[in-house]
């Protein structure tokens, strides 16, 4: 198993927008792909209040590649991503990074 670490840094004030996307639209879909989700934070304290990060569980890369791109093309996705951000763009900027596992982790 390895999870996937992302973090998106919102645009000032949109924080609550992309909550609500994910509430409301991604989660959904992300069941629909078969895309597992670890966990979701907001940061309480530290660099920006405006991040949310969340970690993904994937077996593989190669299962993240094909149920990630399924999920990025999905016209659904496409359509209400872009109803979404009619006011404006919600993320600034994503970092993403894939964690392995260590021996002694707790989290396989």
């Amino acid at each position: 198993m390895i999870h996937e670490m992302r973090v998106y840094r919102c645009v000032p004030g949109r924080l609550p927008a992309l909550l609500k996307r994910f509430e409301t639209i991604t989660l959904d879909l992300w069941k629909r792909h078969g895309i597992r989700q670890a966990g979701f934070w907001t940061t309480a304290v530290g660099e920006s209040n405006q991040d949310l990060t969340y970690l993904l569980a994937w077996e593989s890369l190669a299962e993240r590649e094909q149920k990630w791109n399924a999920f990025q093309s999905d016209p659904e996705w496409i359509a209400k991503r872009a109803e979404t951000e009619k006011d404006g763009p919600i993320v600034a900027n994503i970092v993403n990074q894939i964690l392995q596992p260590t021996a002694f982790s707790s989290v396989r």
